[in-house]
């Protein structure tokens, strides 16, 4: 994946803010914006600490600062700790906040229990809301402006379930915040991705592969082969590609709008 990362950039200064940043998409955001010039802080649960670590150790290696602080989304109160750490350990420079955490289970609507939407609700929608909220304060207090993003998707447009149903109310959010924050200077924006190969689409595939009676890798196979008009499956690059467009000055006119990166699948 060496050609799709950017040359390593000058030390800007500014902090990225990643939640769910240890592996797939948010992994290689992070790397991306290290990249490019950002200190990054990794906000994610426990379980994921060895993982986070590695991404910690390969930013490092770029010459920039990168800190670990732990958050689980569904929890308010952990988000703005962790913010407030970030603070702490690499100063009042928050330039950048990506939501991306997030979950996707595919089930149909009958099988949906209660505890099974709220999760989805709680991680996909509230934990995205109250992390824009909570960087935006941060950028107020600073009065530099900063760049807000969140992980829409293909969903975003498509409606699947439970999990689409989260995904549209984050376009929604993000229109409605960067009406409210452009007056801050906060451009507010999404990315919506399609068929990643990452370990969610991994799960995904196992349980489409479940739903519709076929073997594992068939279900991601066909829907690559058959919806994604570039021919070929989205790397998490790819996604980082567009994130690292909109938090950049080429970006800085572009608010409220939940990007489509997706080979074309959504045609």
């Amino acid at each position: 994946m060496a050609a799709l990362a950017s040359p390593i950039k000058a030390a800007l200064g500014k902090t990225a803010f990643i939640t769910g940043a240890s592996q797939g998409i948010g992994r290689a955001i992070a790397c991306r914006l290290a990249r490019d010039g950002y200190d990054i802080s990794i906000a994610d649960i426990p379980p994921a600490k060895e993982r986070v670590a590695e991404v910690v150790k390969e930013i490092e290696s770029y010459g920039r600062k990168a800190i670990s602080v732990t958050a689980d989304v569904r929890e308010p109160k952990q988000i703005y700790a962790a913010i407030d750490e970030t603070i702490s350990k690499l100063g009042p420079n928050l330039f950048i906040s990506v939501a991306n955490a997030g979950v996707t289970q595919v089930k149909p609507l009958l099988e949906c229990t209660p505890e099974f939407m709220e999760n989805e609700i709680r991680l996909n929608l509230l934990g995205l809301m109250n992390t824009h909220i909570a960087a935006a304060k941060q950028m107020v207090k600073q009065n530099s402006g900063g760049r807000i993003i969140g992980a829409g998707s293909i969903a975003s447009y498509q409606n699947l379930g439970p999990y689409g149903a989260t995904k549209f109310a984050v376009r929604g959010f993000t229109e409605a915040a960067a009406k409210e924050w452009a007056q801050y200077g906060i451009r507010v924006n999404a990315y919506a991705p399609g068929i990643v190969d990452t370990p969610m689409w991994d799960h995904i595939d196992r349980e489409l592969a479940r739903i519709e009676n076929i073997s594992v890798g068939a279900a991601k196979e066909t829907r690559v082969k058959r919806d994604i008009k570039l021919g070929r499956i989205q790397q998490p690059e790819d996604v980082a590609k567009l994130v690292a467009f909109l938090v950049s000055e080429e970006g800085e006119y572009i608010t409220g709008q939940t990007v489509k990166t997706c080979g074309g699948a959504s045609l």
